[in-house]
């Protein structure tokens, strides 16, 4: 089999679709990969990083999705990309179509792409192997962008996430105690912030106060408890959201209002359509803004941050799907392998995940 991986090509995109160590695997395994040019560069991966693992580097997008039976992405395909598309081909990358350009999706019907979305490749226990990485990572940097953006110097509150004695840390309210939740929520913590995890799951909740020995306050999620809880912080981290689905709006304008001036407001549901009714899409370029007095940051790709590390733990989630992949071909692999069917977004031209259909208002075939 035929694997493409094309440079980025969204601003400040700085990952890369597979990593020379997985194209390496893929080689060995018998498969064909090309690389488009400078396609690692800005995660650290040279041209001869790929050639000396027995990848092709082509020139030029159009060979890399030209030659390809698989084309390996990580952001979102841009209009600019539509016309690589090749006739049947199949295309793996985060697609959240609840929320994209209508266009994108009617091109991937009109081409007949079997296009896999990696935010909704979903295990029989309703985890998000793919999805996962990335949670992860940004989880881990939520302290790191919050104490930025609490920065005096940046027009923040100027407060120590930490605090010092006689003086206390900062609150955090993080919304979702899913993967990256309660990622956020164990580095918060260990920062010494105080932090309050509000979810609907209970069960979650359980698992989140045995985790760390009740070191960090839960509540149930009812509009009455979010706003009590939003009125308090320093800092909101919004993390709600289902595969597929648009996100839901928890935080309204008028909760904002009741927050503190020059508070944090990091909407990581962004990608989805983000929690609060004020966030919009941000870019790394220029990721923060300020409305009803708080700042806001909603950048869709954090972990672009992290490139090197973020490509590594994308490609390591990936690689064994690729493999099932090889050793058959999309239609069988996608039969046997559960996962990569709940991912499925189109199939051959056709839309076939209901919860896509469902927001796009569209009936699957």
């Amino acid at each position: 089999m035929i694997f493409g991986v094309p440079k980025e090509v969204r601003p400040l995109e700085s990952r890369v679709g597979l990593t020379p160590v997985a194209v390496d695997s893929l080689i060995r395994a018998g498969h064909q990969v090309y690389v488009e040019q400078s396609a690692g560069e800005r995660a650290g991966f040279s041209n001869d990083d790929f050639e000396a693992v027995g990848a092709h580097v082509v020139y030029s997008p159009q060979e890399a999705y030209g030659r390809a039976d698989v084309v390996l992405k990580v952001g979102r395909p841009i209009e600019d990309e539509y016309k690589y598309f090749i006739s049947s081909q199949t295309i793996f990358s985060f697609l959240h179509l609840a929320v994209a350009s209508k266009d994108l999706l009617n091109t991937l019907l009109e081409k007949e792409i079997t296009a896999i979305g990696y935010e909704t490749i979903e295990a029989d226990d309703e985890t998000l192997p793919i999805l996962k990485t990335t949670s992860e990572i940004a989880g881990r940097m939520a302290p790191i962008i919050a104490g930025e953006l609490l920065d005096s110097l940046k027009g923040g509150r100027g407060i120590l996430l930490s605090g010092v004695p006689g003086t206390p840390s900062a609150a955090v309210v993080i919304l979702g105690a899913g993967v990256l939740g309660t990622n956020a929520a164990r580095i918060f913590n260990e920062f010494g912030t105080q932090v309050t995890l509000i979810d609907e799951n209970m069960e979650a909740l359980q698992k989140i106060d045995e985790m760390f020995a009740g070191k960090i306050a839960t509540m149930f999620a009812n509009p009455h408890n979010i706003a009590k809880a939003v009125a308090f912080a320093d800092v909101l981290i919004c993390t709600a959201a289902k595969p597929g689905e648009k996100a839901p709006i928890l935080v309204t304008r008028e909760m904002l209002r009741k927050m503190n001036p020059r508070t944090v407001l990091i909407d990581f549901a962004i990608n989805s359509g983000g929690n609060a009714e004020t966030s919009h899409p941000t870019t790394l370029a220029n990721p923060s803004y300020v409305e009803e007095g708080i700042i806001h940051y909603c950048v869709p790709n954090v972990p672009s941050r992290v490139a090197r590390t973020g490509s590594y733990a994308h490609s390591n989630a990936i690689l064994p799907y690729l493999l099932e992949i090889g050793e058959s071909d999309i239609e069988s692999a996608i039969e046997s392998i559960p996962e990569l069917k709940r991912g499925l977004n189109t199939l051959k031209g056709k839309l076939v995940h209901p919860r896509v259909a469902a927001e796009v208002g569209m009936k699957i075939e």
